[in-house]
């Protein structure tokens, strides 16, 4: 807001609006400023229980191989690109993560997707769910 401010003042120096103008243009850039500030604390909260919730991948294998892994979402964020970047430089790794798009499930995350985000079911009966709770 500071460099708003500075162009409203540099605009009324130059004579291009008059001081009255420019007084009502700072008073609009502070009670925006102050309006974000209330949602953004409201969006802070919100974004915070939502980082409290688990990423739940569940694997149910015919032959009894099943899986259950829980995630905190707040280390899903945080490793979830460096992970993918390194696995993709590895060789052995390399054929298994080249099609995940990491980018689409950061954005879920930002977006705050909630639910299940995964179901498969194979023809053999082997199911993956992964959701959000």
């Amino acid at each position: 807001m500071k460099n708003e401010i500075e162009k409203v003042l540099t605009m009324v120096q130059e004579g291009q609006i008059d001081t009255e103008k420019g007084s009502e243009l700072i008073q609009v850039l502070k009670e925006k400023e102050q309006s974000a500030s209330v949602g953004s604390s409201e969006t802070s909260q919100k974004t915070s229980s939502y980082m409290d919730k688990t990423l739940k991948i569940r694997v149910v294998s015919t032959e009894n191989d099943n899986v259950n892994v829980n995630l905190p979402i707040k280390l899903v964020k945080v490793v979830l690109s460096a992970g993918h970047s390194i696995a993709s430089k590895i060789p052995q790794s390399e054929e298994y993560v080249k099609d995940i798009n990491i980018d689409l499930i950061l954005e879920a995350i930002e977006n705050e997707l909630d639910g299940q985000i995964v179901d498969v079911k194979s023809a053999n009966g082997d199911t993956v769910s992964i959701f959000i709770e």
